[in-house]
C-alpha cells in the first residue's frame, strides 16, 4: 500500500492493536495529527505532555498492554522525560512517539530542536531516531516488541518532521530478530531443583514478592505455591495485590514503612526467595545486614538485576511463568501436610509478631486521620477498586491500610517516586479499565503538579474518584524534618488561601470538603458511588507520621513504631 509516513505510523498502531493514544500536538507532529484526524483514530488530549506519558503508563499497568503517547519536538518531547523515567524504573511498557525537526535542520539548534534520543538514552529500554520513511515500519515493529518482551520498559521513537509527509510502499514486518536482544524465557531446570532442595531443608523460609509477578502475569501460580506450602510471604511496594492482603500467609509490605512482622520475618529468615524484585534500598535498609541469616534466592528475567544490590546464593533466570510453574511442580511432590508441619513453628512466630505489633494509629482521635480515610475507602470498595496514588505520606498510608486483593490493582510510582503521577495515571487506568472503580489518593503537594488533568477527566466524564489528603505541608518532607532535622521545616509548608474544592469545580469535577470525623463514611461512600468524576478534599493533621519507619542507614528490625 502506498501511504505517507504519518499514515504508516497509524497503520503500525493498528497492526499492534493499540486501542488509544494519549498525545499533545505541535508543529513537528501536525502532519501526524492531520492523519489521526482523517483516520478518526482514538486519541485523548491531556492538558500537559507529562499527563500524556503518565496516562499511557497507567493504561499499560492496568491492561498489561503497551501504552502509547505522542508529543512534538523540543519542549513537547522534554516534557515526557519524568514520565519516561517513571516507566523505566517500574518496568512499564510504553512507546513514546516524538516529532523531530526536519532532517536538514537536525544538529543546527533549530527552533524547537532537542536531542531527545541522547537525553533519554539512560531512561529508555531502547530509542530510535527515524530520518528515512522506509525505516518506519521496522522501527515501530521493533519498538513495540522491545517494550513488551522480556523485562518490559519504555521505548522512544523520534521521527523527523519531513518523514511524516514522505511516501512509502507500506509493508509491516511479521517478526522481529534483534542481534543482542534475546530475552530469557526458560532458564536452567537445575536451579529450580536446587531451590526445591533448599526449601525442603529450611526452617524459616520466606517468599518476597515484587512487581515482576504482576508484569509476568504469574500471581496465580505464586498463590498456588503459597497455598500448597503455607510458606510465609512478604511484599515490596510494587508487589502489593499479588498475594491478597487478607491471605493468612501474607505478612505485608517490608522495608522503610513495612510491617513489624514483615520486617522481622526478613531479619530472621534462613531462606529468602526474592520473586521478581529489585532489592531496592527502600526495602533493604542497611544493605550489608539485610537478611543476614539467610541464603538468598533471586528469581528474575533480567540478569542485570541479579547480584546488583544483594548477593544471591542461587539465581533463577527466566520468565516467572516458566520458573514458578516448575517450582510449583516440585513443591507438589510433598503433601500440604508435610509442608505445614515444616513451617508451623515459623508461622507461629510470625503470627506472634503480627499480634504483638500490628499496624496501628489513634482510632480515638477526634480529628480525621489519614489511616481512617484509607480504611474506610477499603471497606466501601471491599478491596475491589483500582487504587492509584501520587507519592508521599498518602502513598505509604494507602500501601499499609488498603486491603489489596488483586494484581494490577495498585498503581504508584515506586522506583522514581514521582510527585504528579497520580491523577494522570488514574485517567489512563480508567480508560484502560472502563468498568472498574478507579480511585486516586493524592496529597496536596503532588496534586498541584498535574491537577490540570482534572479538565481532561471532566471533558471525558471519566468516573475517577480523587481523595485529596490535605495536611497543608509536604508531608513526607516535613516528617523527615521533624524526626531528623530538629523540626526545621525549611520550605515544606503549603499553607495557602487557595480553595481546592473551587479549583476542582472550576475544572469541571464536582468536589466536597471533608473535615469532620462523623461525616467520613457518608461523604466517601457518596463520592465513590456517584456517577462521574468526584473529588473529596479531606483535611488531616499536618503532624501525622507514617509509622512504622526504618530510618535511613538502619536495619529493618530497628523500626520507629507507631501507637
Amino acid at each position: 500500500m502506498k501511504m505517507t509516513g504519518a499514515e504508516a505510523v497509524i497503520e503500525c498502531l493498528r497492526q499492534e492493536n493499540v486501542e488509544v493514544v494519549f498525545g499533545y500536538p505541535g508543529g513537528a507532529v501536525l502532519t501526524l495529527y492531520d492523519a489521526l484526524y482523517l483516520a478518526e483514530y482514538p486519541h485523548i488530549l491531556p492538558r500537559h505532555e507529562q499527563g500524556a506519558i503518565h496516562a499511557a503508563d497507567g493504561y499499560a499497568r492496568v491492561t498489561g498492554k503497551v501504552g502509547v503517547c505522542i508529543a512534538t519536538s523540543g519542549p513537547g518531547a522534554t516534557n515526557l522525560i519524568t514520565g519516561i523515567a517513571t516507566a523505566y524504573m517500574d518496568s512499564s511498557p510504553v512507546v513514546a512517539i516524538t516529532g523531530q525537526v526536519a532532517v536538514s535542520l537536525i544538529g543546527r539548534d533549530s527552533f524547537q530542536e532537542a536531542d531527545i534520543r541522547g537525553i533519554t538514552t539512560p531512561i529508555t529500554k531502547h530509542n530510535y531516531l527515524v530520518k528515512d520513511v522506509k525505516e518506519l515500519p521496522q522501527v515501530l515493529k521493533e519498538a513495540f516488541y522491545i517494550a513488551r518482551t522480556g523485562r518490559p520498559g519504555p521505548v522512544l521513537v523520534d521521527i523527523a518532521k519531513d518523514v511524516f509527509a514522505a511516501e512509502i510502499d507500506f509493508v509491516y514486518p511479521q517478526e522481529v530478530k534483534l542481534r543482542g536482544y534475546n530475552p530469557i524465557y526458560e532458564g536452567d531446570i537445575n536451579s529450580i531443583n536446587e531451590v526445591y532442595q533448599e526449601l525442603c531443608q529450611a526452617k524459616k523460609p520466606l517468599f518476597f514478592v515484587g512487581g515482576g509477578l504482576t508484569l509476568s502475569n504469574s500471581s496465580e501460580i505464586m498463590r498456588q505455591i503459597v497455598s500448597h506450602t503455607g510458606i510465609p510471604v512478604v511484599s515490596s511496594l510494587m508487589g502489593l495485590g499479588c498475594i491478597p492482603d487478607d491471605n493468612p500467609h501474607n505478612y505485608g509490605m517490608i522495608g522503610m514503612h513495612g510491617t513489624y512482622a514483615g520486617n522481622m520475618a526478613t531479619t530472621e529468615t534462613d531462606l529468602l526467595l526474592g520473586i521478581g524484585v529489585r532489592f531496592d534500598d527502600r526495602v533493604t535498609g542497611l544493605l550489608h545486614e539485610f537478611a543476614a541469616k539467610a541464603k538468598i534466592v533471586h528469581f528474575d528475567i533480567d540478569p542485570a538485576e541479579v547480584n546488583k544490590n544483594v548477593h544471591a546464593d542461587i539465581k533463577v533466570l527466566g520468565d516467572l511463568q516458566w520458573s514458578l510453574e516448575k517450582l510449583l511442580e516440585r513443591v507438589k511432590e510433598r503433601s500440604n501436610l508435610e509442608w505445614q508441619e515444616q513451617v508451623a513453628p515459623w508461622q507461629q512466630q510470625l503470627n506472634n509478631w503480627k499480634k504483638e505489633k500490628p499496624l496501628t494509629y489513634n482510632k480515638n482521635s477526634e480529628q480525621v486521620l489519614p489511616q481512617m480515610v484509607i480504611e474506610t475507602v477499603s471497606e466501601i470498595t471491599r478491596g475491589e477498586a483500582i487504587i492509584v496514588t501520587d507519592v508521599g505520606q498518602h502513598q505509604m498510608w494507602t500501601a499499609q491500610y488498603y486491603n489489596f486483593k488483586h494484581p494490577r490493582s495498585f498503581l504508584t510510582s515506586g522506583g522514581l517516586g514521582t510527585m504528579g503521577y497520580g491523577i494522570p495515571a488514574a485517567l489512563g487506568a480508567q480508560v484502560g479499565a472502563p468498568d472498574k472503580k478507579v480511585i486516586c489518593v493524592c496529597g496536596d503537594g503532588g496534586f498541584m503538579m498535574n491537577c490540570q488533568e482534572l479538565m481532561t477527566i471532566a471533558d471525558l466524564n471519566l468516573p475517577v474518584k480523587i481523595i485529596l489528603l490535605n495536611n497543608q505541608v509536604l508531608g513526607m518532607v516535613a516528617q523527615w524534618q521533624r524526626k531528623f532535622y530538629n523540626h526545621n521545616y525549611s520550605h515544606s509548608s503549603l499553607k495557602t488561601k487557595a480553595d481546592f474544592v473551587k479549583l476542582s469545580e472550576a475544572m469541571g469535577v464536582p468536589a466536597v470538603r471533608l473535615d469532620k470525623k462523623e461525616q467520613l463514611s457518608e461523604v466517601l461512600e457518596k463520592a465513590i458511588t456517584d456517577e462521574g468524576p468526584r473529588l473529596v478534599e479531606v483535611c488531616i493533621p499536618e503532624n501525622e507520621d507514617v509509622l512504622p519507619m526504618v530510618p535511613a542507614g538502619a536495619r529493618l528490625d530497628q523500626m520507629i513504631m507507631g501507637g
